[in-house]
């Protein structure tokens, strides 16, 4: 089978490239590295940690290239700040560049998750571990409240985009309508208000440099101009794509092949690899997705244990969707199978990674080198905007599900006109995870602490509440 070393070395060499790259590449992973290693506070604190090493520090890259580049990710399924690493290292240092700055993004959270899974299910029942992940529920709850906030502010820009979020949240809330085609329709009805000219579908804004001048492109190392190995060439496109599709597929078709659909890494392989091909609007917006099915339809894991991997995610660098490696850690640990718990539950780990994040490198190699002709698509740049005022209403939706399974002890589906809907046991109040759950959003969006310092923070009032008995 094609490995990612034998990839770099068919797709290097491309029709049109040159034999030298833009910046020096030891350079290049000794700064890839450092990005991943400063990747804390989710998307948008890892662009701008980007922005802030490649174009104000590096000169690397120009303010118009970056948000062009940032705009191609952010239409795209998966992880965009991932993608923007990727996209960045391919364009100073062709292929390789682009494979090392999207494995060195992973690397870290990777590892750091995998150790925390071992953690959570070797000390899981020790106190201290139970009231470190009781805290972290807590301010993670809050974090998500804050990213609907943050979101919203940023999409609902006028009445129609509300009403889009509104329909989003209605469907998934009442209707249970399955996310993928949430997204798919607003795309539908973002591209073609967009087309049609319509003012409440344009897009603005992007991520902007902390000074007041920014770095044009023809001063940056890059330059204005287009590298020969970045113009559009079908050919090497081509060959990429299918080496990529390849290692992302053919792996799981012999899953299912040798051990059958109903085998737990058969599972994990194509629920993640659907996965990643339908998650626009980045990770919170997913997770509703992945925690219904991982929960509900799978049964691999409990609503809680779904805000303890995203308080894993939370406190450790790399892109929030590394929640779904503690998935597929739980799922492996708990059918096993023939393996031992450990065993199946590390190999479910790698499996989940390597299904969702490898697609990414797909979709900016082959679409990069034709992102040129999409500069100022009015009918794209309207499909990304109903997106995510969708993604608004879908991550409210997560917020009242993590809430209610957080806050509540009992749960209850309770059918209403037709419509059937989750409501809390009100009598089932958990107090002590109410009061932790308000401390953290005192602490979010009174006292303006970071998102880190508030899970650090959480966690150790969970163990000291656990501790004393409480």
């Amino acid at each position: 089978m094609m490995t990612m070393t034998d990839l770099t070395k068919t797709t290097v060499a491309a029709p049109g490239e040159t034999s030298s790259d833009i910046v020096p590449f030891s350079e290049a992973v000794k700064v890839w590295a450092r990005v991943a290693a400063l990747s804390f506070g989710g998307p948008a604190g890892q662009i701008a940690v980007m922005h802030r090493i490649v174009v104000d520090e590096k000169k690397w890259v120009g303010e118009h290239r970056f948000l062009h580049a940032l705009n191609y990710c952010m239409l795209l399924p998966g992880p965009e700040a991932h993608q923007l690493a990727i996209y960045i290292g391919w364009l100073l240092n062709k292929t390789k560049g682009g494979m090392i700055a999207g494995l060195l993004f992973v690397l870290p959270g990777f590892l750091s998750i995998l150790v925390l899974s071992y953690i959570y299910v070797i000390f899981g029942e020790v106190t201290a571990i139970e009231g470190m992940f009781f805290g972290l529920k807590c301010a993670v709850l809050a974090v998500v409240i804050q990213a609907v906030f943050r979101i919203g502010s940023r999409a609902i820009k006028n009445n129609v985009m509300l009403a889009i979020a509104a329909a989003a949240f209605i469907a998934i809330f009442f209707f249970h309508v399955p996310f993928p085609l949430i997204i798919i329709g607003a795309g539908v009805i973002g591209y073609f208000g967009g087309r049609a000219g319509v003012q409440a579908f344009k897009v603005g804004g992007g991520h902007k440099s902390d000074s007041g001048k920014i770095l044009e492109d023809r001063d940056s190392a890059l330059g204005g101009d287009i590298p020969r190995h970045a113009r559009p060439n079908l050919a090497w496109s081509l060959k990429t794509s299918g080496a990529l599709a390849a290692l992302w597929l053919v792996p799981v078709a012999t899953l299912v092949i040798a051990f059958g659909w109903e085998n737990v890494f058969s599972k994990i392989g194509l629920f993640f690899s659907q996965m990643a091909v339908v998650t626009f609007g980045g990770a919170y917006a997913v997770l509703a997705y992945v925690a219904q099915a991982a929960v509900e339809n799978y049964g691999w894991l409990r609503p809680g244990e779904m805000l303890d991997g995203l308080g894993m995610a939370e406190t450790t660098p790399g892109p929030l969707i590394m929640v779904t490696q503690f998935v597929g850690f739980l799922a492996g640990y708990r059918d096993p199978g023939s393996l031992s718990p450990l065993m199946a539950a590390t190999l479910g780990a790698i499996l989940t990674t390597w299904v969702t994040f490898l697609p990414s490198f797909l979709w900016i190699f082959a679409g990069a080198p034709f992102i040129e002709k999409m500069r100022g698509n009015v009918a794209l740049s309207g499909a990304m905007s109903a997106i995510t005022a969708a993604v608004v209403g879908v991550i409210l939706n997560l917020a009242i599900w993590f809430g209610l399974h957080v806050l509540f002890a009992e749960v209850r589906a309770v059918s209403l006109g037709g419509w059937s809907i989750d409501l809390p046991v009100i009598t089932s109040i958990v107090w002590p995870s109410l009061v932790l759950t308000v401390l953290a959003a005192v602490a979010i969006f009174r006292l303006k602490l970071s998102v880190i310092t508030t899970l650090l923070v959480c966690a150790g009032l969970g163990i000291f509440w656990s501790l004393i008995g409480l």
